[in-house]
């Protein structure tokens, strides 16, 4: 990825510089993950190929922090990360907003007491298994958190209860039951999540035309 920043203070990211005022972005051009590590290879092998290559992407305006830009995103903006990050991973928008809204109530710069990061509180180790190289950005946060959900949406068989208890509560709390755990927090989680989900839909029935929510989640 190449950046820059313009004279209003607003970072332009584009992986096909077109100007001299590109500099190459070491922090986000570094290569993630292993040849070894099986569900990267899956993932990326899946995603890379839909994004189209010729974009440019104004992420607002943002503060340096640790080293880095923490964006603030306007709400209408979010919205589009979240209908782009769906489109591409086939996962109800609706659903990925729901998990935003229990995760970090749409704060790009949450962070969590045990290190989770961002809109859709991602974990350094899955930030970094998913290609996130800076959670704190929201449109790499929604697109590593959504395709982390999709990961656990297919590993689930489509069910939804048991891929939010396994993006609470990690997979291996869920894969050798099969049944959301005992866990208050992973419960109370799930049930919040629903909730918040169905609510979304009952308000919005109308999804994007490209979407079939029947490939995508199965509610039960």
């Amino acid at each position: 990825m190449y950046a820059y920043v313009d004279a209003r203070g607003i970072c332009h990211y584009t992986n096909v510089p077109g100007d001299g005022r590109y500099k190459l972005n070491t922090r986000t051009s570094r290569r993630i993950g292993s040849p070894e590590n099986q569900l990267v290879k899956t993932i990326i092998r899946r995603s890379n190929s839909a994004l189209s290559p010729n974009i440019t992407m104004n992420r607002g305006r943002g503060q340096f922090r640790n080293g880095g830009y923490t964006f603030r995103s306007a709400p209408q903006t979010i919205e589009r990360y979240i209908q782009l990050a769906g489109a591409h991973h086939q996962v109800d928008p609706l659903l990925i907003k729901a998990v935003i809204q229990a995760e970090s109530n749409f704060d790009p710069n949450a962070l969590s007491p045990k290190g989770a990061q961002g809109l859709m509180q991602l974990m350094p180790g899955t930030a970094r298994d998913m290609a996130v190289s800076d959670p704190f950005d929201p449109y790499q946060n929604i697109i590593g958190g959504t395709r982390y959900l999709r990961y656990l949406l297919d590993n689930f068989k489509g069910n939804v209860e048991l891929s939010l208890a396994a993006y609470n509560a990690g997979p291996g709390r869920v894969a050798p039951y099969g049944v959301v755990p005992r866990i208050p927090e992973t419960q109370n989680y799930v049930a919040k999540v629903l909730e918040t989900y169905h609510s979304y839909r009952n308000s919005k029935p109308s999804l994007p035309s490209n979407i079939n929510v029947r490939q995508m989640v199965t509610v039960n």
